[in-house]
């Protein structure tokens, strides 16, 4: 059993440790909410971007369309491009987005697919170089603070192996920010662009309207600057998620140094009443063998 001195020690360093993740949470609580309203903000831009797509995308098609719209007409070259947050501390908030990542690796080099992978985050890099690293095409760090110009450096990489012949198909893999307590783990095709329909619809009020220049010569323009919207608004999603699974996991670790100081402490109370008890045995046996 360990001595009083030894069970002091623990207490002192556990309590050290529970100032230590309370600081962490109190600090990941108050940036939390600048990085939820960043994404949250960022979103009716990338919905309204893309809903303009869609109706532009309808009137395209053919040889005309942009290859960023239609893609190769290939699916056999992947590109994996796997974002998470430079540190850890958070919960399986990195794990859950590499897992995801994982799983689809895995069953397109099944399924006969050449995969490459792009990671944006050092702690997908860390996870994915053990399994993957011949297939890197491409690491960037995520940064303290998302920057539109390290969306931009991301989305001409991504620009740079397509055009380059090398992928025909791109997927992104992030954590959507859903509330404090849920992130979740997300894919989605950059390449060839999602065209999803069900966007904000302008009520034109009969009103006919032609493109200067046409459909494809605009959708040149927006789809470029759309993967860059993609990528930031990923990265702004999952820094606002990595606070929230950070703030959750210190709160998390903060209990459970106090349940343990309460645990250590009852033991210490413990084990120092028996030995004052056996002390005064000593005393009285001592005294009455007199």
């Amino acid at each position: 059993m360990a001595s009083l001195k030894e069970m002091r020690n623990r207490i002192g360093s556990v309590k050290a440790t529970q100032k230590i993740t309370k600081a962490m949470q109190m600090v990941a609580a108050a940036k939390l909410r600048r990085a939820q309203d960043a994404a949250q903000n960022a979103r009716p831009y990338a919905e309204r971007m893309a809903s303009v797509i869609a109706n532009l995308a309808a009137g395209v098609s053919g040889d005309g369309a942009p290859k960023l719209l239609v893609g190769t007409g290939s699916t056999q070259r992947h590109l994996v491009v796997v974002a998470t947050s430079d540190r850890g501390l958070a919960g399986g908030f990195n794990s859950s987005i590499v897992r995801a990542a994982r799983e689809r690796i895995v069953s397109l080099l099944k399924e006969g697919k050449d995969v490459r992978v792009l990671v944006v985050g050092r702690k997908a890099r860390d996870q994915l170089r053990r399994l993957y690293g011949d297939k890197f095409v491409g690491e960037f760090e995520a940064g303290g603070n998302p920057a539109l110009e390290r969306a931009e450096e991301i989305a001409a990489r991504i620009r740079e192996l397509f055009e380059a012949g090398d992928v025909d198909v791109v997927t992104l893999f992030y954590s959507r920010f859903v509330s404090v307590i849920s992130q979740q783990p997300t894919a989605r095709q950059l390449i060839p662009a999602e065209v999803r329909a069900g966007g904000p619809v302008v009520d034109l009020k009969g009103a006919s309207y032609e493109y200067e220049p046409d459909e494809a010569g605009i959708l040149e323009a927006l789809l470029p600057r759309n993967l860059t919207t993609q990528v930031f608004s990923a990265m702004l999603e999952n820094q606002a998620g990595f606070f929230a699974a950070q703030m959750t996991a210190m709160d998390n670790a903060t209990r459970n140094a106090g349940d343990m100081i309460a645990s250590l402490t009852l033991q210490m109370n413990r084990a120092r009443q028996a030995q004052i008890t056996k002390e005064l045995i000593e005393i009285i046996s001592g005294a009455e063998a007199i």
